[in-house]
């Protein structure tokens, strides 16, 4: 392990470029080593938040510890908060989908298997609740971006999108119950 260069007194831009350059040259590979198990195995992930861990190192570099061993702990803990901060993040925020084209579904044919399968989407559109069956209807039948959806019912765009997720997750449902 190298030595840790606290900067010059000052705190001069090539002072605090030294520190730095020594904190990662020391500290890097174990934090990443840490990242790649709390990403499991993920190395893209582990190397963006090793990125933002010494980015935030570079930030407040004065409440960086100046002892090799502290240092090293105030690198872990900033990355491992990062991976706690990141799964909160997904959990609150619901993952953007794709919009299904639904324009699929004929109106009318003579086939068994059509009218069969339109049978089994209205039964399934019956069982939405009127507000999903309108946001669906107006995204996929009618045609009309999350964005304008979004102006007519004076929501966020996220709301729409959340709420279409949603909507589909529960006629998902309603198809494999019929």
């Amino acid at each position: 392990m190298g030595e840790i260069v606290l900067g010059a007194p000052d705190g001069s831009p090539a002072g605090r470029a030294e520190r730095m350059t020594a904190l990662h040259a020391d500290h890097g590979r174990a934090v990443l080593r840490l990242l790649l198990l709390l990403t499991r195995d993920q190395p893209q992930t582990a190397e963006d938040l090793l990125q933002e861990t010494m980015l935030r190192a570079w930030r407040h570099l004065d409440a960086v510890p100046d002892e090799p061993d502290a240092a090293r702990r105030w690198l872990l803990t900033v990355a491992r908060r990062l991976v706690i901060d990141g799964v909160r993040r997904r959990r609150v925020r619901p993952a953007e989908v794709h919009l299904v084209d639904m324009t699929w579904i004929p109106a009318r044919d003579d086939t068994t298997g059509t009218a069969l399968a339109s049978h089994t989407v209205r039964r399934a559109l019956r069982r939405l609740s009127p507000a999903q069956r309108s946001l669906l209807s107006e995204v996929f039948l009618v045609g009309r971006s999350p964005e304008e959806v979004a102006g007519r019912l004076g929501v966020p765009i996220g709301t729409v999108k959340s709420r279409t997720h949603h909507a589909l997750r529960a006629l998902r449902t309603g198809l494999k119950a019929a």
